[in-house]
Order: C-alpha cells, then sequence, then structure tokens
C-alpha cells in the first residue's frame, strides 16, 4: 500500500536573477533549461534554508525576494513553488551544474518545463515594477538588499565598525524582512514589518524610548520600511534552556518592565498596543461567547464537548464577575505581551529582554505572566514547588505596590481571564469570513473550553475555600 506520510522534505524552484534582472541561473539538461531545485526542511525557516541550498549547492550568495505564498503563481500546476532571489556573488567554488543566461536570450521553447519560463516572466516583471499585479511593500524589488546594506553602513560607521559581508536571512517576503548581519563588532539585525504586524514597529520605537532596558538596543529607525536597526542581544534564549533559576530571571524582569510602564498606558495604545483593560474586555465578553455559541452549533464531531448556550451564560457571568473583582483589587494596568512565548525572551546576568512585540496589550499584567507560567509548565512539567518559585520571582516585583493578598487573588482569576483576553484580543471572532475556517474555528472552541474549565476549577476553588 502506498504511503500517504507526509514527507519532511519540502521542493521549491528557484528564480535567481542577476543584479538588474538581466541574467538567470539556469541549470542545462538535454531538453532544455531548468530552474534549480532546491529540497529544503520542512515547517523550517524558508528564506534562511533556501540562501544556504543555494550557497552551499549552487555556489551562489542570494537574497530572497518572495517567500514562497508571494511566489506561487496562480496558474502554477501541482502547486509548485517558485521563490525568487537575487544574487550577489559566486562563493568560493560555483557549481558546475549551474550557468548565467541572458533573460533576453530565453525564450518558452528554451525550457524543458514551459511553466518555468511563464514563471520567470511574471516573477521579473514583478521585481521591475513592470506587473499589472502590484507586490505590496519594498522588499520585492530587485537592488533592495545592497541598499539596506549601504544604509546599515551608514549608521555603524560612527560607532568604528562595519559590515564583514556575512550575514543570514532568516525570513523574506514583500513586506517583512529579518536579517542577522556580523560586523567587525557586535553583531546588527534588522527587522521590518507589514501587515497584520505593522503596529509592530511604532510599538517597538515607543518602547525603545520607554523601557530601552528591556528591549534590544535601537541603533535606528527606518519609517519607509516599517523597520529598524538593533544590536544583537547576548544571552540565554529561554527557549533553549529548562534552567529555572533562568525562568525565574525572566518572570522578575518581566515585572521590572511592567511596572516601569505603569502610567503610560495612553501612550503605549496609541503607538499601536492593543487596549485590554478591565473596562475594555468587560464589553466583548458577551458579543465573544454569542459567536462561540454559534461554533459550537456547528461542531459536527463529538468529542470534544459543545458547550450549550446556557453553560457558555454562565461562563460569561463568571468571566464578567472576575474582570470586576480583579479591578477591585487594584492591580495596575501596564504593558504585557500576548505572545510571551520562551523564544522571544533573552536571559543574561540577571536580566531578560524581550522580543517581538506585534501583540504587545495594555491591561492587566498577570495575562503575560499567566503565558509565562504555561509555558513554564511545558518545560517542567507538574512542579508545583518549582512553579511557586517562579510565581515568587514575579510576586516578589509587585510588594511596593499591591498587597500580598490581593495579588494572590488575581493570580487565582488569571488562568480563566487570560485565556479570554489572548482570544478576545484577536479580530477573528468577529470576522464571519474567517470564521469559515474550519482550523479557525476549532482554534476558538478550544480556546472557550478551556476558560470553561478554567472557570469550573475557580468555583471549586471558591466553594472549598469560603471567606
Amino acid at each position: 500500500m502506498e504511503s500517504t506520510q507526509q514527507s519532511d522534505r519540502e521542493t521549491h524552484r528557484a528564480i535567481v536573477l542577476g543584479q538588474g534582472g538581466n541574467q538567470l541561473l539556469l541549470a542545462r539538461t538535454g531538453d532544455g533549461f531548468l530552474l534549480p531545485l532546491i529540497e529544503i526542511p520542512r515547517c523550517q525557516r524558508i528564506a534562511e534554508n533556501l540562501t544556504a541550498a543555494i550557497r552551499n549547492e549552487w555556489g551562489h550568495e542570494v537574497v530572497c525576494l518572495f517567500s514562497s505564498d508571494a511566489a506561487v503563481p496562480a496558474w502554477s500546476p501541482n502547486g509548485r513553488n517558485y521563490q525568487v532571489m537575487e544574487s550577489f556573488e559566486p562563493v568560493a567554488r560555483p557549481s558546475p551544474r549551474a550557468e548565467w543566461v541572458r533573460v533576453a536570450s530565453l525564450s518558452e521553447v528554451a525550457f524543458a518545463d514551459p511553466a518555468d519560463y511563464m514563471a520567470m516572466q511574471r516573477s521579473l516583471a514583478e521585481c521591475m515594477g513592470r506587473s499589472g499585479v502590484v507586490t505590496q511593500g519594498p522588499f520585492a524589488t530587485l537592488g533592495w538588499f545592497r541598499e539596506l546594506q549601504g544604509w546599515i553602513e551608514e549608521v555603524i560607521g560612527p560607532l568604528r565598525f562595519h559590515l564583514t559581508g556575512s550575514f543570514t536571512q532568516l525570513n523574506a517576503s514583500p513586506s517583512f524582512s529579518l536579517v542577522r548581519f556580523e560586523t567587525s563588532g557586535p553583531a546588527v539585525w534588522f527587522k521590518a514589518v507589514g501587515q497584520p504586524n505593522l503596529r509592530e514597529f511604532p510599538i517597538t520605537v515607543a518602547l525603545a524610548r520607554l523601557v530601552p532596558r528591556y528591549i534590544p538596543a535601537i541603533l535606528t529607525a527606518r519609517p519607509e520600511w516599517n523597520g529598524w536597526l538593533a544590536l544583537e542581544v547576548e544571552g540565554t534564549n529561554l527557549g533553549e534552556t529548562q534552567d529555572a533559576q533562568h525562568w525565574n530571571t525572566a518572570a522578575s524582569a518581566l515585572a521590572k518592565l511592567q511596572i516601569e510602564s505603569i502610567g503610560r498606558s495612553e501612550v503605549l495604545i496609541d503607538s499601536g498596543a492593543r487596549d485590554l483593560r478591565a473596562s475594555v474586555l468587560l464589553k466583548l465578553v458577551r458579543p465573544f461567547l454569542d459567536a462561540m455559541g454559534q461554533l459550537m452549533e456547528e461542531q459536527t464531531q463529538v468529542p470534544p464537548p459543545v458547550l450549550s448556550r446556557s453553560e457558555l451564560m454562565l461562563l460569561g457571568e463568571q468571566i464578567e464577575e472576575a474582570l470586576s473583582l480583579s479591578a477591585d483589587l487594584r492591580i495596575p494596568e501596564a504593558l504585557g505581551h500576548l505572545d510571551l512565548n520562551p523564544g522571544n525572551v533573552i536571559v543574561s546576568e540577571g536580566h531578560s529582554i524581550f522580543l517581538d512585540w506585534a501583540e504587545a496589550y495594555v491591561g492587566n499584567p498577570l495575562f503575560s505572566f499567566q503565558y509565562l507560567v504555561e509555558h513554564f509548565r511545558r518545560v517542567a512539567g507538574v512542579d508545583t514547588a518549582a512553579q511557586s518559585v517562579l510565581t515568587g520571582a514575579y510576586a516578589e516585583e509587585w510588594q511596593s505596590l499591591v498587597s500580598p493578598e490581593s495579588l494572590e487573588e488575581a493570580v487565582g482569576f488569571a488562568p480563566m481571564l487570560a485565556v479570554f483576553a489572548y482570544a478576545a484580543a484577536t479580530d477573528v471572532w468577529g470576522d464571519q469570513d474567517r470564521l469559515q475556517d474550519p482550523k479557525v474555528g476549532g482554534y476558538l472552541r478550544s480556546l472557550t473550553r478551556r476558560m470553561h474549565r478554567e472557570a469550573n476549577r475557580l468555583k471549586n476553588r471558591s466553594a472549598l475555600c469560603p471567606n
């Protein structure tokens, strides 16, 4: 029987253009030219793996212009992935399989696969701005990378270091970019963002001004690209360690960062941070759960359980009560991070730096800590002692502002409210078109079931521990 198991590799055809777009890197076969065929690991960074493969297998230093979703023509057969790149120079030993061919000399009959020719024509037109297809973003055009390198040299020159020529491109699309550059001093990172993460640019600029100790040092920004240049942060990525001390350091630093942000809510919201203050969340409870009621009724398989309208109504009352009680505890509204996964935290020498602020919010700071706790559980397992120490490291920083009793009670509400805030903060639940996607609907139902379980735990704990 033929195996249906998905391969751990994926194949791409590389449209590698020379500078100016006048030449194309091709492989010659008996039937005509073929675009270089590249195999890379599935579910890993496409740009990073493609550029490494072109360097190692085909002998050229390239930069990706289009990520896979932007480079696949609508008419492409069999879901074929065409990746558009620009070459800078050959490396030490160019592949004998590859040769540069003048684009002007090529026709459809010169290719072993006519689809390659059509993909090349369409992609070149987009790169040169000669197509009816408007590519959104500055990073789809030829020459942008050299412009970026020149700009970086101007920025770091006064700091007395310069680019060495080595770089690693991690993300690539017409409007997104993430590249690490080696220099004669510390490495620097260029990051640029587009929709739907456009808010990350003004948020990052604002945080660089308001809480600079907790984000990478920003050297300069480039508003027309929604990008910025930052020094590399030295330390241990929290996602790569199980050392409890590193996690405790991150929890303590998170609290310090949030405390420093108190009183700056309006500035942060104006910069793009989501407004998840209690007064805002209270208005979202009923509309959100109404939408979840419709999704539950559309569920076709059981299990998982379908929550009834009456169960959702009770859940709404529990969330509203918890939001009101949390507000009464006078936990200061502060900066939070809805995507506080350990990969976004760098720990070093008793301090932590926090990355990727597209999902910044203003509201209950304990939501962020709850997300950190969830990730810690995946690392440490059910270790109540270790989790207690982690909570203590976070709570200790708040002692001068919040009583231990209030903080303990607020921590009790956090598991349910953090899930609600995470789910309600997205715009997806109010978009009927997006809700038709089975994956989106399934995910929102799972979050709602999680809220329901947390509400039941909270109710049972209250019954066991009466005032």
